[in-house]
């Protein structure tokens, strides 16, 4: 059931199924890549409606009868679909898109996790040889009292985070990390070790750098944990925007 797996305030990445027509309608774009909006709500077990994604403060206007590739992030996993564009409108300064599913909901299977913006403060060191070693064993445990320096996250997912600090890394090094979340029943303090896929010196802002890490053998439960978080967040932030 549709219902059973998509709710409102989900995020759904949509992308053209097919080039626009040689005459498109007047202030449509073609869509040559994907973009990220939300689901506004469910109206039946075929029907969505989907907030049009906008992109540097304009709005992408989806063609009517336009065929659309759809790919939700929900808490069961992702999952995908074609659709066609009934309608769309504006209500409360939202612009919106109706949907019909022209295809069955399926499971995607590659890993991905969206990445939610924030701002949080975090604590960073490298790991030491005989830490790297034991993380290699599945018997990572931390050291105390070691030095540490703080950054400040960009976006965090369920798969790895992004800070900016005024240091870097090579790429490939192993560091390790805590931030607290603020999750429903309190705060939460996280403990990982990850690998530093990109380190770069910000054109604009000379000696601070942004840092993309990857987790290393995060525990299941607590990356479930974050990705929960990720959710719940963004449905708080669709709220707030909703009653402003």
């Amino acid at each position: 059931m549709l219902s059973d797996i998509i709710v409102a305030g989900q995020i759904v990445e949509i992308g053209a199924v097919k080039e626009a027509d040689d005459n498109p309608e007047e202030g449509i774009q073609e869509m040559k890549k994907t973009y990220r909006t939300k689901v506004f709500d469910v109206l039946s077990e075929d029907q969505l409606e989907i907030m049009m994604p906008i992109e540097k403060g304009k709005v992408i206007l989806l063609a009517v009868d336009g065929q659309f590739d759809l790919c939700f992030y929900t808490e069961k996993g992702l999952y995908q679909c074609f659709a066609r564009v009934l309608d769309r409108y504006k209500s409360n300064n939202i612009y919106i898109v109706v949907v019909e599913l022209t295809s069955n909901l399926r499971k995607r299977q590659r890993r991905e996790y969206y990445r939610l913006d924030c701002a949080l403060g975090v604590m960073v060191r490298r790991l030491e040889d005989t830490e790297i070693a034991a993380l290699e064993q599945n018997q990572f445990r931390p050291k105390e009292g070691l030095p540490m320096k703080k950054g400040a996250i960009a976006d965090i997912s369920g798969g790895g985070l992004r800070f900016i600090a005024d240091y870097g890394f090579d790429v490939g090094t192993m560091i390790y990390c805590t931030y607290i979340l603020n999750m429903k029943n309190g705060e939460k303090q996280y403990h990982m070790a990850g690998r530093v896929l990109r380190s770069e010196e910000l054109e604009d802002r000379p000696g601070i750098y942004e840092n993309r890490v990857q987790y290393i053998n995060m525990d299941v439960d607590e990356r479930e944990e974050i990705i929960r978080y990720i959710f719940e967040e963004e449905r708080r932030q669709r709220h707030k925007a909703i009653n402003k």
